[in-house]
Order: structure tokens, then sequence, then C-alpha cells
């Protein structure tokens, strides 16, 4: 496929799109992914909101946080949430905070019930482009591991038809292999990386497209810094290596040898949920 015949979106964030030459390709599957705190939950209300103000439709599902939380952060950007939620432009589900009568929110963190209310959502919000972000989707494996792969192939095949552009956030932390985004970079389309560090005893934060299919992308690591008003900024070029804020080698044994369990686990049978992919 030629990069003239790729239709492009928009992230919301000045400088990224340069990075992708232009956006993230329309009907793509992202995976954004790192550890908490590195801007990723930023990043998609950035992406959510510019597709508001583009005309497209908005699916923000949320697992760590309200609705009401992620409003307010929204805010503090100046994107405005919530008139687009009163004209009926967006949907906020809600999957940490159940609350009765609430017609956009989850009762558990169930991959089944997940997938019926954004279809529900989409058919609510009607005909055209829809941009829908899944803020995590480690919230959804985090008590069996072993189906994160599984999830996110049976996420992306369902919802291919729905005519969206799909980010889905994966967050772990270097004490731990549980919440690993392996499952999701397996099956996604493209991967952004967040990641921090201190250097020289500053906070900093980093973003790289890893990967992404069937476009160039600059493969350069990006310093990037969250600024109020203005949300998720990307300062420029950073002279580090990738391998310099990758995670140390004991924990990518960690995560690797979790990972080979996960397989392990798999192929023994072990398939809780396995009625889940003949429903598609």
């Amino acid at each position: 496929m030629s990069q003239l015949s790729i239709e492009r979106i928009p992230t919301g964030v000045k400088g990224l799109d340069e990075i992708l030459r232009g956006g993230i390709p329309r009907g793509f599957v992202v995976a954004v992914v790192g550890e908490p705190g590195t801007g990723k939950t930023v990043f998609c209300i950035h992406f959510i909101g510019k597709g508001l103000e583009m005309g497209d439709k908005g699916i923000y599902v949320t697992t760590e946080e309200s609705r009401e939380s992620i409003i307010r952060q929204a805010a503090m950007f100046n994107i405005d949430l919530r008139k687009y939620l009163d004209e009926g432009n967006l949907v906020i589900i809600d999957a940490l905070m159940e609350e009765r009568g609430d017609p956009w929110s989850l009762r558990e963190l169930d991959i089944e019930e997940l997938l019926s209310k954004i279809i529900e959502a989409k058919k609510y919000l009607g005909y055209g482009h829809a941009r829908l972000v899944i803020d995590s989707m480690s919230a959804f494996w985090l008590d069996k591991p072993a189906m994160a792969r599984k999830y996110s192939y049976i996420v992306k095949r369902r919802l291919a038809r729905w005519n969206m552009t799909i980010l889905l956030t994966s967050q772990y932390a270097v004490t731990t292999s549980l919440g690993f985004g392996f499952g999701v970079e397996h099956v996604a389309d493209g991967i952004i990386r967040f990641r921090k560090s201190v250097l020289g005893g500053e906070l900093k934060r980093f973003l790289v497209v890893e990967k992404m299919r069937q476009t160039d992308h600059d493969k350069r690591v990006f310093l990037i810094d969250i600024v109020n008003e203005k949300g998720l900024v990307v300062l420029g070029p950073y002279n580090i290596s990738r391998g310099e804020i990758s995670l140390p080698f004991s924990v990518l044994a960690k995560m690797l040898s979790a990972e080979l369990k996960k397989e392990t686990e798999l192929m023994s049978g072990d398939l809780e949920g396995s009625d889940l992919e003949n429903n598609l």
C-alpha cells in the first residue's frame, strides 16, 4: 500500500503527528504502553478531544479513574468533554465507579460486557467514524494474565467492522510483570511507548513510536512534558538511546518469564473464557 493511499487522523498532540508522518492511520488499533505517570491517559484525552473537534464521535472507557476525573483532567488542558457529552457526541464508559441507573458503567471488569457496552455506545452515537479509547486493557486481565493476548485479539476482531480507530493502553510497573502490555502489543497495528526516567536529578518523560504498520515514522526517542493548559507537549528528539530508557534486564527477564508462563497455561488447556471467541 502506498503512503499516499493511507488516510491519517491527527492525534491532537503537536509534534507527535509529525513523528507519525501526519497521524495514526484510520482504522488502526494502536497500543499505548508504559509505566504509570508517563502520560498515556493525557495522550488519550488529546486523541478523543481532537476527534470530537473534527466531527468524529468518541467513546472513552476508563477503568482506573472515574468519569468525572477524566472530564476534570481534560478541562485542565482546555478540552471540554462535558459539552460533547451533552451534545450526544461522546460516551464515557465508567468501569471504576458503578452507579445505579447509569447506563454507561460496567458492573464488573468482564471483556464480554465491555464489548457489548462499546457496541451499544457506537449504536447510540450513530453513523460515522468514531475514536475509541480503552484505558486500560490491563484491568481486564490482572487476575488472569494468561488471557492478555486472547482478550486483546477478541477486542480487535470484534470491533473491526464498527468504523473506529482505537487506542488500547496497557501499563506495567518495573517491580512486577502484572499488567504488562505483551498481549496488546502482539495484536496492535502500532505501538507508542511512554517511559520516564530520573536523569541528572530530574524526572523526564519520553515517547518512542516502536511500530506503525504500512507507514514510515520517526524512530527516534522524543522528550515530552505535561504542561498545564496545554497537556502533552513534544519537546523534541532527545540524545538518548532506546536501551538507556529501556527496562532493567532483570525486570525484562521477569516479564519474559511471566509471558512464557502465560503461553504454557494456554497450551495446557487452561482456557478460561474460551467460549468468548466462539461467540464472535
